[in-house]
């Protein structure tokens, strides 16, 4: 038995006793300490820590009956165990974009479809969802239309230019506008009574007043002396001048003037004589010859039978009704020659317009005055002419360059 520790008198312990009844309760009291900074270290890992919770092993305790260490907790279910997520990339975004512009696209797509769909299929008498056009689709409709023809023109008009250009730096545009020039101006002197005459045929060749019309053909009035022939239908009215001559050169120095008369065994009456008055007149001539009436039958044509002529000679009018018209060849002159007891009229001039082919005759009865009281024929009327040829045109280019006729 030990000495009593409390009492004075008892002895002092050895080291030995010492070290066998101290160092225990430090050596616990260590131990358990370490325990805990083991479980706050494991709930810390597990709150902000990357690791699963780890339980470090309590240290032995060199005791007989050491304190158990403690469980290891279960793991936290917010653990974050996600990585930090790349910034995007610009083609990502490309991509991103375009993915909702075309998901817009297709979406109003399929909604407008089904709009007009629902539109053709509604009753034609919706205010909303009629069938008819609006007027503002008409309009549209006619802008796109104009717009396209103009489109179109424009894109012709560039070929057309294009080509023009081309053509132009070519090295044979010189050479072959000039012999196209050469042969426009040659056609267009050989046969420019063709050209002219046609456009004439058109157009009133006679210069007449409308109040000089002759109203009354019955009507005894006072004229001039100055002998003239006048066709209300076709607006003539020229200078007649008689008794000129019938050959060729006669008759065309008269024509320059006015029409001629143009008198030959058979038929050399004057107006208000029994017998036949032939006056000649040009339809088409060569438009740089001299005169002022190359085209004054032109419209000679037009005229049909009942149709109404005056002729003015010595202060006297005289009125004549047509009763045929003929085509006959440039010398059948005997055509003019044919017996009769009544004052008659032939009016002479060259047909197809712009050629001497043949001869258009228009013959015409006189009416006023009484042709019963007209003067007798002249000697020599009704008897059978000579072989003398209608007159016709001036010489073609080709004629005068060559000397043919």
């Amino acid at each position: 038995m030990n000495p009593d520790k409390s009492s004075p008198g008892g002895d002092v312990p050895t080291p030995a006793s010492r070290d066998d009844a101290t160092p225990a309760p430090r050596d616990q009291s260590q131990t358990v300490q370490d325990s805990t900074a083991n479980v706050l270290r494991s709930q810390i890992d597990s709150l902000y820590g990357d690791q699963s919770v780890i339980t470090k092993e309590p240290v032995a305790a060199p005791v007989a009956q050491p304190t158990p260490a403690p469980q290891a907790e279960d793991a936290n279910p917010y653990h974050r165990t996600h990585q930090a997520h790349p910034a995007p990339q610009a083609d990502q975004w490309k991509e991103y974009h375009t993915a909702w512009q075309t998901y817009y696209q297709k979406y109003y797509e399929n909604y407008f479809t089904h709009q007009a769909t629902t539109a053709k299929q509604a009753e034609p008498t919706s205010h909303y969802f009629s069938s008819q056009p609006t007027d503002a689709e008409e309009t549209a409709e006619e802008l796109s239309n104009d717009q396209a023809l103009f489109e179109l023109r424009q894109k012709l008009l560039g070929r057309v230019q294009e080509s023009a250009r081309k053509i132009r730096r070519s090295r044979h545009f010189v050479p072959i506008a000039a012999a196209l020039l050469v042969v426009l101006t040659f056609v267009f002197l050989q046969y420019n009574r063709v050209i002219v005459g046609t456009v004439a045929a058109y157009v009133s060749p006679g210069s007449i007043d409308p109040q000089n019309i002759v109203v009354d053909p019955s009507s005894d009035i006072q004229v001039t002396p100055e002998p003239r022939l006048i066709i209300p239908k076709i607006n003539v009215d020229v200078p007649v001048l008689y008794d000129v001559g019938s050959d060729y050169n006669s008759q065309m120095a008269a024509m320059e003037k006015g029409v001629a008369h143009f008198a030959i065994p058979g038929a050399k009456s004057h107006p208000g004589e029994i017998g036949n008055t032939a006056i000649a007149g040009h339809s088409s001539n060569d438009l740089f010859d001299s005169g002022d009436y190359k085209f004054i039958f032109a419209q000679l044509e037009k005229l049909a039978p009942g149709d109404s002529i005056y002729a003015n000679y010595n202060s006297k009018r005289y009125t004549y009704v047509i009763t045929k018209l003929e085509v006959v060849g440039p010398n059948d002159a005997s055509k003019l020659i044919y017996p009769t007891d009544k004052p008659m009229l032939t009016l002479i001039t060259c047909t197809p317009l712009g050629t001497a082919n043949f001869r258009l005759l228009v013959t015409a009865e006189q009416t006023s005055p009484d042709p019963g009281a007209a003067a007798a024929a002249p000697a020599g009327s009704g008897e059978a002419g000579d072989s003398t040829a209608i007159p016709g045109t001036t010489p073609t280019f080709l004629e005068k360059l060559f000397g043919a006729r």
